[in-house]
């Protein structure tokens, strides 16, 4: 990884200062046990955006602040460290990379602002299954004056329970692949919310006929899009797998058994070890990975499978290791090693697990 900038390690220590102060991971444990029933903490993201996070990647023309991927890769990491409930991932860097990546100048105009300004939520309505297959899209757009009418229904929209807008992938009457922003609030837009072990829920999406404005024509806009947010997801997951470390290792460093800390075992001392390894390895791929969105270069496909297969396998290790190594403790709701390891396992499925993304990272290297 190339050094940071002055600004990106401002931009770092800011989002680690206000996250550990603002967002700790209480935050997630009280939301889920509310009785609102909400996706996110609202006061919590509009405190982000005032922040600017949410033009983080926008330019400054349309009110963003233009620090790149790299810089909202270090402030999904911070989120990720505290199990932050807000959409960051789905507004920061989905939203404004489909507008960036496929719309056209007046649909950058009128959303890249309105984004950057917190004035909208977006989720990304991909996935008609259990599983992660963006290519298997039954959904269908048929042209209806300059617009389109969708009729379809998508599956464990993540934030898509409060969304204001949706970007939905559709098929179109010639078999083509098309990516289009809905009114979440139309009448032909139907929402049922799902309540997911990670306590932040999803929304399974039905569309009746809903009016669609098309952003990009093919696949290309789609799976350029999906890159997008499969890097940013393991940013985060790469937060979250560092604080689970962290709070584990300081734990095998008190942790008193047989009259000696359990530290000194030699046994998890190997197992800590193998854990870093992992968290070094993982740092690297998200790291390459940011870069290349900053830098347009050609094997962004590649670099994102390549970080959400490792930050997955990371993360699924690491999450599971915090629990066994506390004992007892960690098997209760009280400690926070089950919010780690519930996160942890939506975070790994969320657009792709690590088999799907070493299956694509092998066709698109010619295995």
């Amino acid at each position: 990884m190339t050094a940071l900038s002055d600004e990106h390690r401002l931009l770092q220590d800011s989002a680690k200062a206000f996250v550990s102060k603002q967002a700790p991971p209480g935050v997630l444990r009280a939301l889920r046990d509310g009785a609102s029933g909400a996706a996110f903490d609202g006061n919590l993201w509009a405190q982000m955006v005032e922040l600017g996070w949410a033009g983080i990647t926008i330019p400054e023309a349309q009110g963003g602040s233009a620090l790149g991927y790299v810089g909202l890769g270090l402030v999904l990491e911070e989120v990720g460290r505290t199990l932050a409930p807000a959409p960051l991932l789905s507004c920061a860097m989905i939203a404004p990379a489909a507008f960036l990546l496929a719309g056209n100048a007046a649909q950058q105009s009128d959303w890249l602002s309105k984004i950057a300004a917190g004035q909208t939520v977006f989720a990304l309505a991909v996935d008609e299954n259990a599983h992660h297959a963006p290519a298997r899209v039954a959904t269908r757009a048929l042209p209806d004056g300059a617009g389109w009418r969708i009729t379809g229904e998508k599956r464990f929209v993540a934030d898509g329970q409060s969304a204001d807008q949706l970007l939905v992938s559709a098929r179109k009457p010639d078999g083509s692949l098309a990516l289009l922003r809905v009114d979440a609030r139309a009448d032909s837009v139907h929402v049922q919310d799902l309540r997911t072990a990670d306590g932040r829920g999803a929304a399974d999406i039905r569309f009746d006929g809903a009016p669609g404005e098309a952003l990009g024509d093919g696949p290309a806009p789609i799976d350029a899009v999906l890159d997008h947010a499969r890097i940013g997801c393991a940013a985060e997951m790469l937060g979250q797998a560092q604080q689970a470390f962290d709070v584990t290792a300081d734990y095998l460093r008190t942790r008193t058994q047989f009259g000696q800390v359990i530290g000194g075992f030699q046994a998890l001392q190997h197992r800590a070890a193998a854990m870093l390894v992992d968290l070094e390895l993982t740092r690297s791929c998200v790291a390459a990975a940011l870069q290349v969105l900053d830098s347009a270069a050609q094997d962004i496909p590649v670099l994102a499978s390549l970080a959400k297969a490792r930050a997955g396998e990371t993360l699924h290790t690491i999450s599971r290791e915090m629990v066994q190594l506390h004992g007892g403790i960690g098997m209760t709701d009280a400690h926070d090693a089950g919010l780690y390891l519930k996160r942890a396992r939506t975070l790994e499925a969320l657009y792709g697990s690590a088999s799907f993304h070493r299956d694509r990272y092998a066709r698109l290297m010619g295995y």
